[in-house]
């Protein structure tokens, strides 16, 4: 049996949210997100929620969010790559590995450059250059336009010339 709620207010809210969150309105946002959750909720209005809470400084709330995102479609990839990117802020990038394999392997994720990246980030911490320049390339294969990725690769690259 389907969830009850109204998806199309759900829908309505969340791109109210988007818009706030973009202009800088982070707690705007994350009570157009909650008001959404509320209507109908989904994996994308916990995990944008917790990226807004993570503007805010507030990684611990953006952790919960994202589990949260993941218990409604442990199929969508961004809350893994998310939870992944905080846990390297909190300086726990050993526990993140783990997060972004399963962003790259999650089957709806549009932008899995990202979790390439964040691993070359990881790995580069590590000093494991080559699994770093792996990374990244991987990420730039995923995305070409992406010049973080072009960056870092050519950095790592620049120092075994």
């Amino acid at each position: 049996m389907p969830p009850e709620g109204d998806p199309k207010l759900a829908v309505e809210l969340f791109r109210l949210a988007y818009e706030r969150q973009a202009e800088g309105e982070y707690r705007e946002a994350i009570e157009l997100y909650t008001r959404s959750i509320e209507a109908f909720p989904t994996a994308e209005a916990y995990t944008f929620r917790g990226w807004a809470y993570s503007h805010l400084g507030d990684l611990d709330r953006a952790l919960i969010e994202c589990k949260h995102a993941i218990e409604i479609d442990p199929d969508f990839g961004n809350p893994y790559n998310d939870v992944g990117a905080y846990l390297i802020e909190l300086g726990r990038s050993e526990e993140a590995v783990e997060w972004f394999e399963k962003a790259i392997a999650a089957p709806r994720y549009e932008s899995r450059c990202f979790p390439h990246f964040n691993l070359g980030r990881v790995y580069e911490g590590r000093r494991e250059y080559k699994r770093a320049m792996a990374s990244y390339a991987r990420a730039i294969l995923e995305n070409p336009e992406y010049t973080a990725a072009h960056r870092a690769f050519r950095r790592l690259q620049s120092m075994w010339n």
